[in-house]
């Protein structure tokens, strides 16, 4: 398994532009599909991204596709998430997870949680 520590939240106004990180320390960083997930106050978290074990397929919530786009960088062991067009809704601590099993949407696929990063975006 890996473990996961996330980066990059913060303010920032509506239609501004964040990217977060997470980074990986393991070796099999690269053998796992990697996701993003969310959880509002008040609200159950939530599926945001993921992204295969190669980078070549991503999958998106409706709410954040075109908007939102996940990357990873397999030699530096670490995800990315470039928020862009934040509105207040995406307001959130933002978790990265690693997906060992077979949904790329399920959390209960997911494990390895970091311990998450707050994106707060002001009207």
């Amino acid at each position: 398994q890996v473990q996961l520590v996330e980066s990059g939240g913060g303010l920032v106004q509506a239609g501004g532009s964040l990217r977060l990180s997470c980074a990986a320390s393991g070796r099999l960083f690269s053998s796992y599909a990697m996701g993003w997930f969310r959880q509002a106050p008040g609200k159950e978290r939530e599926f945001v991204a993921s992204i295969t074990r190669s980078g070549g397929s991503t999958y998106y919530a409706d709410s954040v596709k075109g908007r939102f786009t996940i990357s990873r960088d397999n030699a530096k062991k670490t995800v990315y998430l470039q928020m862009n067009s934040l509105k207040p809704e995406d307001t959130a601590v933002y978790y990265c997870a690693a997906n060992y099993g077979s949904r790329w949407w399920a959390q209960a696929d997911f494990g390895s949680w970091g311990q998450g990063t707050q994106v707060t975006v002001s009207s």
